[in-house]
């Protein structure tokens, strides 16, 4: 069970990242216009990860919405609309997309990873359990059940029970089983510290596997988190022929 007193570290986490270095964007490397979708967590919507889009934007990077309020829908419906948000960047852009996914967020990244493969460069997950999507403290459980059941009595716009082992979304559980794509980037931040989902649940062996000591909430406005992430967008667009190419490794932090 993730100790939640830890995520009391969040308004001390937010401080220290206005007087950080790589708030400036000092120090990592900088983007060049390319898109990247920023995805919320669970029950969370778009503006929970509007610092991270004005740091990327100070990167010469060009984030987008995800178009969230709660992040609480089937996870295949969701998919759906992101996917569809993703090929028409894609379209306009002539590039491929990156995303940026925390919690569930990075649970519908790893997702929209395997259904659109050629419109994607790469995914960063922050504290997102995609070995085991319950791996998560009781608290925050209950309200995944809560969420559940609301959805299950027909609620709209919300997950159902169905979603986790019914037919409603038993592609999207069988898509996610399969390797994932080699010409995709795959970033999986966790964090020991996290007081909300249990961090081994965030290492994927196809990810490269990245340690960052920050509270489970404050992953999303961070200085280690966001310096992981600019290494990685920049990878991400570095060389993709190569990366598809190349065997992946996983590496634990």
């Amino acid at each position: 069970m993730p100790p939640l007193w830890r995520e009391s570290r969040l308004p001390a986490e937010r401080l220290a990242l206005a007087v950080d270095p790589v708030w400036r964007g000092d120090g990592v490397p900088r983007g060049d216009g390319q898109a990247v979708l920023l995805i919320p967590g669970f029950l969370a919507g778009d503006p929970t990860l509007g610092t991270m889009a004005a740091w990327l934007k100070r990167l010469d990077y060009a984030p987008r919405r995800a178009g969230v309020r709660a992040n609480v829908d089937c996870a295949t419906r969701a998919a759906d609309r992101l996917e569809e948000r993703v090929r028409d960047l894609h379209a306009l852009t002539g590039r491929r997309v990156s995303i940026v996914g925390q919690s569930r967020g990075g649970s519908l990244a790893r997702l929209l990873a395997h259904r659109a493969p050629d419109a994607i460069a790469g995914i960063v997950t922050l504290g997102s359990p995609l070995m085991d999507e319950l791996a998560v403290h009781p608290w925050v459980k209950l309200h995944v059940r809560a969420v559940a059941t609301l959805g299950s009595l027909r609620v709209p716009g919300l997950f159902s029970r169905a979603c986790r082992d019914g037919d409603c979304c038993a592609p999207s559980r069988a898509l996610i089983a399969d390797e994932f794509p080699a010409g995709v980037g795959f970033v999986s931040v966790h964090s020991r510290s996290d007081g909300i989902v249990d961090w081994r649940s965030c290492v994927h062996p196809a990810a490269s596997n990245v340690h960052v000591d920050v509270s489970h909430c404050g992953m999303g406005a961070h200085g280690g988190t966001y310096r992981v992430i600019a290494r990685a967008l920049a990878g991400f667009g570095a060389a993709p022929a190569a990366r598809a190419a190349a065997p992946r490794r996983a590496r634990a932090a």
